[in-house]
């Protein structure tokens, strides 16, 4: 994809796009209500949305809850569409500039121990993985890495 993606702070309008991707990159897709929950509602949250293009698709997404000095990363997700195009980058990166900019300290997240190239992506930003939260995931009872990030 060569379209212009565009990082904004995520809202109402973008939770069908959103689900839609939810569907399909998560065993276990959160509900709408729930998105809409985190998105709308929780004043903790943080959600920002990729779009695409001038008919704004929504690309991906991230979404993390800030706690005093600490941000915890819920969900980050990239439509099959324009994965390897750097959507998940921006969509961090931005995540990781408003922890800065608001005094967090420590960033967290779990990921599939088998999610190889989302490790990879954490990694590159400084996450380090610190632990395991063993048979984390409903679905298969996978193992989850914890990352740290130490801003």
């Amino acid at each position: 994809m060569n379209e212009i993606i565009r990082i904004v702070r995520s809202n109402a309008s973008h939770i069908d796009g959103i689900y839609e991707i939810e569907k399909t990159v998560f065993t276990v897709p959160w509900s709408k209500h729930s998105l809409y929950q985190d998105i709308v509602e929780n004043m903790l949250a943080f959600y920002v949305t990729a779009l695409s293009g001038k008919q704004e698709r929504v690309a991906g997404y991230g979404g993390m809850w800030m706690v005093e000095d600490e941000a915890h990363i819920t969900n980050i997700a990239v439509h099959k569409d324009y994965r390897r195009c750097g959507v998940g980058s921006a969509v961090l990166n931005t995540l990781i500039e408003k922890c800065k900019n608001n005094g967090i300290r420590y960033m967290s997240l779990e990921v599939r121990v088998s999610n190889i190239i989302a490790q990879q992506l954490y990694q590159k930003f400084g996450f380090q993985a610190e632990g395991i939260r063993k048979r984390y995931y409903s679905d298969n009872h996978e193992d989850a890495y914890i990352m740290w990030k130490y801003l």
